[in-house]
């Protein structure tokens, strides 16, 4: 049906084919092949991870069996996760194969009348997930079912108004995406520089320094094997009750777990009244509860609780000392050596085995890598505001407040890119 705006109120049925995909078996998953979607890929890639974090694949032979039987994903569909973590979206922008696990994701495909961008935007505004609460079953293991998703009602102009709405949100995520691989490649480089020098012991200078036996096997003369407790304050977490916990920020943030760590630093959401363990801003904060190793660095003071430990150089050499941890500890409950940890006391930290290289060194090292410290918050805080700005406006645009018909708007990737892909 079409409203007075000339926006059309429509089922997503009659937009386009909602299906999911043929079922795949443990015998059909390999090391190597085609790749193979769940809902963790999916929330993967909307979340800017550049490596998925376990891949799985199908067989070549499989894929193209299913390929020729029953179609697969092709660019300009569109897929949600629909168990578990529920409405996360993807749009398929390229030729690169894929498959997906039934159950897992539902598949929008042969969309006519709607542009897939528009459509991944609806399925993010409040409209939107409105809608897709109204699908969800099951209570432990929560679900959406095609037939519900079928019946969502979508509102949506015209497909000229609905690429130019779509082209000024994938303008604020195209730009996140750019930043968010800036930080990862400076991500990479600083611990690459770290490893180059305090691992393989090529640092500036090296070819005049000589081996020397120690505790930690042979280090440059001149460097200290430590222990932690030897070379850094450690502060263990202690939670107060619960009836001092609020969200409405009153006190200092509180952490007791990983579950509010982000990529460097943490997101609070949690606030506590009762100051008794604290970090200081710039200390290390050190998971030692499963998962053990998980690093995040304060960014101002917070209230630590059991699960999180806070860690301060005597020296401060702070970039310095992330970095050695995120070698030590390169995979969660892993320390660097294989030893499993399902959580840690504060004598297995404090006994932790480092080593602090020379004064020059070390000062060498934080000049070199702390101003990637700097770019990296400049770029996370670029990317904040721009994911404030985008969520402002997409409530607006998709539900029409604010009109783009009469902008003059480069569509972009959401349509002549696409048309070009598939031509």
């Amino acid at each position: 049906m079409s409203e007075s705006n000339g926006w059309q109120r429509a089922k997503i049925g009659d937009f386009c084919e909602v299906t999911s995909s043929k079922r795949t078996y443990a015998k059909d998953i390999v090391d190597h092949g085609v790749p193979f979607y769940r809902s963790k890929e999916v929330i993967e890639l909307f979340n800017g991870q550049r490596e998925f974090s376990n891949p799985l694949f199908i067989t070549e032979e499989r894929y193209e069996g299913i390929k020729e039987k029953f179609g697969v994903p092709q660019i300009g569909d569109v897929m949600i996760t629909s168990r578990g973590t529920l409405g996360i979206p993807l749009v398929v922008k390229d030729r690169r194969p894929f498959y997906f696990a039934d159950g897992n994701l539902s598949w929008f495909k042969n969309l006519e009348g709607v542009d897939p961008f528009m459509l991944y935007y609806w399925f993010l505004s409040p409209s939107g997930k409105a809608q897709l609460q109204k699908c969800t079953i099951g209570s432990s293991q929560q679900a959406y079912t095609i037939v519900q998703l079928k019946k969502m009602e979508i509102q949506v102009p015209t497909l000229p108004i609905q690429r130019k709405i779509a082209s000024i949100l994938s303008a604020y995520d195209d730009l996140i995406e750019n930043n968010t691989r800036r930080i990862a490649i400076l991500e990479e480089m600083a611990q690459a520089i770290y490893r180059e020098w305090f691992v393989n012991f090529r640092f500036p200078g090296h070819e005049n320094v000589k081996l020397v036996d120690s505790p930690l096997g042979q280090i440059p003369e001149g460097w200290e094997a430590t222990t932690l407790k030897e070379c850094c304050k450690l502060v263990m977490g202690q939670s107060p009750k619960s009836e001092f916990y609020n969200e409405s920020g009153e006190g200092l943030p509180f952490h007791q777990g990983v579950t509010n760590f982000g990529p460097r630093y943490p997101t609070h959401k949690t606030f506590c009244t009762v100051k008794k363990r604290l970090a200081d801003e710039g200390d290390i904060l050190f998971s030692v509860r499963a998962p053990v190793g998980r690093i995040n660095i304060a960014n101002t003071q917070i209230i630590v609780g059991r699960g999180v430990s806070a860690i301060r150089r005597n020296d401060d050499a702070q970039v310095f000392l992330f970095h050695q941890l995120k070698d030590k500890f390169k995979e969660e409950d892993i320390m660097g050596g294989g030893t499993i940890f399902k959580s840690v006391t504060k004598k297995d930290l404090a006994d932790l085995p480092l080593f602090t290289p020379s004064k020059d060194v070390l000062a060498a090292f934080e000049t070199f890598v702390g101003p990637s410290f700097t770019l990296y918050d400049n770029l996370t805080n670029k990317n904040e505001n721009l994911r404030t700005t985008r969520d402002l406006l997409l409530p607006k645009l998709i539900s029409g407040k604010l009109d783009v018909e009469d902008l003059d708007i480069d569509v972009g990737m959401t349509a002549e890119a696409l048309e070009e892909a598939t031509a």
